[in-house]
């Protein structure tokens, strides 16, 4: 009984000193069946500035191998009931409402996708870059839409200190790929992924998504005009449905891409597992990044794995195609497990006794025989 209880003991102690970690976000609620879904959040029609009508640019995604896209011309909610009797079908493609909440400040370009909101979102106004955003996206909020704001260094707009400050926001796009929106920065301002290692390096939580920001559907291959195909997510979620496929991009149970394709993207506390699917021309750097935009370890197969030490501050994925392709895996928040060495000393002190008495015993049996 004494063995086991000073086991029992050792194993307690091994577990409040051993420097684990844990993630600051929830994992995902559902305990149904997931599966993926590419869609593109963020696309233009005739309604506002697009070349293309309604029908045309669904039409187009539904061809194209898209699960669901999210029609968001500026400041118009174009009704998607239509578009969905022609086109929607059961886990094969939904076309979702939304809006790119559109305005200035101060001569910068300040704009905000709200997917699936319930009703037009005029432009809210403010007093800063900062407030301007958080005035949008808490009426986004309010409408009950899911906001993430689009191009920061669009007219170079928004700098990283006030996309950090924007609150109840999750969702920030990493890339964009109409052609003049500076997606890799320049002249002293950083690339988005800088901005985004920047933001997480101070503890705020942000994913980030690409998208194709098409307005042109009537030229294609032409580089120098923003058309569809060039960014877009992968969601993972029990059903292709609307509010599933929002929670989990807000869960960042998704990755972002722009031709890298995953087969598998295994996230548990303790690592994160990346399984690219390969093509027959390509070749692949994964490479796993944390505080600071450090990379923590690169890998040169199309099988990467990394496990969390806890000291990393925070653990996102980036893979690097020969051909400059590329996908975007979601950052963990990781934080070491407090050590309490009160505790810890105490139990090292019971167990200690525990090993004494278990001595003396033996002691005892020795001097009887």
């Amino acid at each position: 009984m004494t063995r086991l209880f000073t086991r029992f003991l050792c194993g307690l102690i091994a577990t409040w000193l051993w420097p684990g970690t844990a993630l600051s976000q929830p994992p995902g609620a559902s305990t149904e069946r997931m599966r993926w879904y590419k869609g593109n959040t963020h696309t233009h029609t005739l309604n506002s500035d697009g070349d293309s009508t309604p029908d045309e640019v669904v039409r187009w995604y539904r061809e194209h191998g898209y699960r669901f896209v999210v029609l968001t011309d500026h400041n118009f909610l174009t009704p998607v009931d239509g578009l969905n009797a022609l086109y929607r079908a059961d886990e094969q493609f939904v076309v979702i409402k939304g809006e790119e909440v559109t305005e200035r400040f101060d001569n910068k370009s300040l704009h905000i996708n709200g997917l699936d909101v319930s009703q037009l979102v005029p432009p809210q106004g403010g007093t800063s870059v900062v407030d301007v955003l958080q005035r949008n996206v808490d009426a986004i909020r309010r409408a009950k839409g899911i906001p993430h704001i689009n191009h920061p260094n669009f007219g170079w707009s928004i700098t990283q200190d006030e996309l950090r400050q924007v609150r109840s926001n999750r969702l920030f796009e990493v890339y964009n790929g109409h052609p003049t929106v500076n997606n890799l920065g320049g002249g002293g301002t950083p690339g988005l992924e800088d901005v985004w290692d920047g933001i997480l390096s101070a503890g705020v939580l942000l994913y980030g998504i690409a998208v194709d920001d098409a307005h042109m559907f009537k030229q294609p291959g032409n580089p120098d005009v923003p058309g569809p195909g060039r960014g877009w997510v992968v969601v993972r979620a029990p059903r292709l449905e609307t509010r599933a496929l929002l929670e989990s991009l807000e869960r960042g149970d998704f990755y972002a891409s722009t031709g890298v394709e995953l087969t598998e993207l295994d996230v548990s506390a303790e690592r994160m597992r990346i399984v690219v699917r390969p093509a027959a021309s390509s070749r692949y750097r994964v490479q796993f990044i944390g505080k600071g935009g450090k990379v923590l370890h690169e890998s040169l197969e199309a099988t990467a794995t990394y496990t969390f030490t806890g000291a990393e501050g925070y653990v996102r994925a980036r893979v690097i195609e020969s051909n400059g392709r590329m996908a975007w895996v979601q950052p963990v928040m990781l934080s070491p497990r407090p050590v309490r060495r009160e505790l810890s000393l105490s139990l090292i002190g019971i167990a200690a006794i525990g090993g004494l008495v278990q001595w003396r015993r033996r002691a005892g049996r020795r001097s009887r025989t």
